[in-house]
């Protein structure tokens, strides 16, 4: 898997080549990062201290998780981010300034409950699990690397740029 792409057209050359995923075996906690292509927000969501998403066995998501502390996650609403300010003024999203203002929102920000819904959806020629929010025009495409990592693709309606990222699947002790 590689650190990053020299660009979208590479990023998108990459993901075409993975296998579906299904929506039953995302269910779980998933660590995630960020992948370089291009986008306005690489690496905007690590400096917030973004941590992953959490997938639900009844097909509803957490999709903004973020560590709040060593042993924390708390989920944030997605609905509350205003998305088009976000993709204009990224630059400050990876600033220390933006880091302590969103430590400061979280407070407000923070989901009710879940707040994206799984569903298989085709997206490139192939039909594999997605995540659609619900509050916002976003659609989260998965592609299967092995068993424990994902490659995500976060599409915007109305933007042509793409944002990758990789999520890897934390396993609990029973």
């Amino acid at each position: 898997m590689p650190s990053s792409f020299r660009s979208q057209a590479e990023a998108f050359g990459y993901f075409d080549c993975l296998d579906a995923a299904s929506v039953g075996e995302l269910t779980g906690l998933w660590q995630g990062h960020g992948i370089a292509s291009g986008h306005p927000l690489d690496g905007v969501l690590e400096n917030l201290g973004w941590y992953g998403k959490r997938f639900r066995s009844d097909r509803r998501a957490d999709a903004l998780l973020f560590a709040v502390g060593p042993h924390r996650l708390v989920a944030i609403d997605p609905g509350m981010i205003p998305l088009k300010l976000a993709f204009r003024f990224h630059r400050v999203g990876r600033t220390r300034a933006a880091r302590g203002w969103f430590s400061y929102l979280q407070k407000m920000w923070r989901a009710k409950g879940p707040v994206a819904s799984l569903r298989s959806m085709s997206f490139r020629g192939k039909t594999s699990a997605a995540m659609v929010y619900d509050s916002q025009p976003i659609t989260d495409y998965f592609r299967r690397i092995d068993d424990d990592r994902l490659l995500g693709v976060m599409a915007a309606e109305g933007d042509d740029r793409h944002y990758f990222f990789v999520l890897m699947r934390i396993k609990t002790e029973a």
